[in-house]
């Protein structure tokens, strides 16, 4: 198992029953990268992902 998954894992376990909003999300993942400048593009990759998940002209 790699790491990510165990982190995610760990994530999901202990934060199950929150509900998060989009808001709340972008905000907290700009503050991480204002924290930690180095992440910015992997952070910009898994955003703009997120963001067309559902888009059909990226499938």
């Amino acid at each position: 198992m790699h790491l990510t998954d165990q982190a995610i894992e760990a994530l999901q376990h202990r934060r199950d029953q929150e509900t998060v909003s989009m808001a709340w999300l972008a905000d907290r993942l700009q503050y991480f990268v204002d924290l930690n400048p180095e992440f910015e593009i992997p952070v910009d990759r898994l955003a703009t992902w997120l963001a067309r998940l559902d888009d059909p002209d990226d499938e």
